[in-house]
């Protein structure tokens, strides 16, 4: 079993460590997104906002560059929809616009109500590897001549806990989210042991979210940390400080001190 690795909580990195950086951030109109997106620009990187809804997008984009971080820009696409074209489309214009990148925080995820595995059927399945494994897949692929060039570049998965220990009704969600762990494995093994390039997976833990409300009904969110809790643990996925060696931890979350501060 893959271990998690706990991020330090000493971890401080300078407030331009992104700076000059160029980061995909999908799913930024999600919470866990668009705290990944804010904390990159935050610290200087120039954030490429990925949504399906174009309206959203622009609603962030502008909470950005209200905030006096860098000029963000944005990319429209839904997933559930988007061909083989679109992916590759998506990966010219940031090529063309930028002519780098240097990082992608993959947070779009897709999760339906919990239920029974008996009564997931096909559509929801489809959804679920769709979205939380070929779509990040797809874009990584058609991304990674760029993703090669760069300095220390780093790509990150969103995962979740039951990914790591299943339980009854997390099915096609857990099991989707399961498999970003063997990607991330089996891409590090696959790039040459120079490279400086490192995947990771984060697993956030329970905060404050779109998900965990859709999970947890009941649940009062005063109960759990704020989101704002991990914005350290976020910038360490795609900072320098990940080590790139192929035998390093990829697997990370927030050490519970993070929800302490």
């Amino acid at each position: 079993m893959t271990d998690i690795h706990h991020i330090p909580v000493n971890f401080a990195p300078a407030a331009d460590c992104l700076k000059d950086r160029i980061i995909l951030v999908t799913g930024a109109t999600g919470s866990i997104g668009r705290m990944a997106a804010l904390t990159y620009a935050k610290h200087g990187a120039t954030v490429i906002l990925h949504g399906s809804r174009q309206l959203s997008l622009d609603k962030l984009y502008d909470e950005i560059e209200a905030a006096g971080y860098p000029q963000p820009a944005s990319l429209a696409l839904n997933f559930l929809n988007a061909k083989e074209a679109d992916y590759k489309g998506l990966a010219e214009t940031v090529f063309a616009t930028f002519k780098r990148l240097d990082g992608i925080f993959h947070a779009a995820s897709h999760m339906a109500p919990l239920s029974p595995l008996a009564l997931q059927d096909l559509a929801t399945w489809n959804a679920h590897l769709t979205v939380n494994i070929a779509a990040p897949v797809a874009i990584t692929r058609h991304c990674l001549p760029m993703l090669k060039r760069a300095a220390s570049a780093r790509v990150a998965f969103l995962s979740e806990t039951h990914a790591f220990a299943p339980k009854a009704y997390w099915g096609a969600f857990a099991t989707t989210k399961a498999s970003l762990t063997h990607i991330a494995k089996i891409w590090n093994d696959e790039i040459s042991a120079d490279s400086t390039m490192h995947f990771g997976v984060f697993v956030p833990g329970p905060i404050q979210s779109q998900m965990r409300a859709m999970s947890h009904p009941g649940e009062h969110q005063s109960e759990i940390p704020a989101i704002e809790s991990i914005a350290s643990a976020l910038l360490y996925m795609l900072c320098r400080e990940m080590e790139a060696k192929q035998d390093a931890p990829f697997v990370f979350a927030p050490s519970p001190a993070h929800f302490q501060a």
